[in-house]
């Protein structure tokens, strides 16, 4: 087949032998299998900004550390340079993600690197050679839901021991392989403790999870996983062997507001002095 303009640099310098043929086309990048040497992998080539139908990437980019300092001010002003800058952190995301979760045990795709855009990793498969499907096109017994429940709320809580919260997970980002749920697309996971949504995003993640097992399993449908494991994150007591009860009763009592405001406008004042001092140092 003819090979996409963003892999040819890949197949000119070695990295890819061979587009055998298109895989998907999702909101946020094309997918094709491909040939490394005697491998078979898949190539994601994400698509530019403006091509993305990804919504409110603002909010999952909030807490992601960029290290340069004139970076980071032109990804604050929008300027070409700061928009390419910022396309980079999306994509490196994924990409640390990867690394990151595969090293600690999570079920995801192996990564093998990100190169001008496109990223090389496993290509999921199962009876040796078929593409895995999503889970969205799976059915399955009560027993063979619950197990496989288990496995992802697992997985989810030791991405969150990890400090990650993938920010998008549903049926339709987990593929089916022999050996059970595998967890991919991650370029909007969000940093647990610095992002202000990570807790919305992991109970959004969990429950959507959740409710799609509980159309085989429904007792899956009274289970609280999501707040048990934020609980359990927030006090510092979520490990990756902990065991999860899938109960948890929220509490009822009412927030001290003006404490809560306090709380806001001290973080403020002090975030104000930091940038302030950071200003003067770089003006030295």
């Amino acid at each position: 087949m003819k090979i996409p303009k963003r892999m040819r640099p890949l197949v000119e310098n070695g990295l890819v032998d061979e587009v055998i043929r298109p895989l998907m086309s999702g909101k946020e990048a094309d997918v094709f299998v491909v040939r490394c040497g005697s491998e078979i992998r898949c190539a994601k080539i994400y698509k530019e900004a403006e091509k993305r139908a990804f919504k409110q990437a603002v909010t999952y980019q909030e807490g992601r550390k960029v290290r340069n300092s004139r970076r980071a001010r032109a990804m604050e002003k929008g300027s070409k340079f700061g928009r390419e800058q910022q396309e980079e952190v999306w994509q490196s995301a994924e990409v640390s993600a990867l690394f990151k979760l595969a090293d600690i045990g999570v079920r995801v795709p192996k990564p093998y690197g990100c190169f001008d855009g496109v990223l090389l990793m496993e290509l999921i498969t199962y009876d040796g050679e078929e593409v895995a499907p999503r889970l969205n096109d799976v059915t399955m017994t009560e027993e063979q839901a619950l197990v496989d429940h288990k496995t992802l709320m697992h997985d989810v809580m030791r991405m969150l021991c990890a400090g990650l919260v993938h920010g998008d997970l549903s049926e339709f980002n987990v593929l089916i392989d022999d050996n059970g749920p595998v967890i991919i697309d991650l370029p909007q996971a969000v940093d647990a403790a610095a992002n202000n949504n990570a807790e919305s995003m992991h109970r959004r993640d969990v429950e959507n999870i959740t409710n799609y097992y509980a159309q085989f399993a429904p007792e899956l449908s009274n289970s609280h996983y999501a707040p048990e494991m934020w609980a359990l994150f927030e006090a510092g007591d979520l490990h990756p062997n902990t065991e999860l009860t899938g109960q948890f009763e929220e509490s009822t009592e009412s927030a001290d507001v003006d404490t809560v405001l306090e709380e806001i406008k001290q973080a403020f004042i002090e975030e104000q002095n930091r940038l302030e001092r950071i200003q003067e140092a770089e003006s030295n």
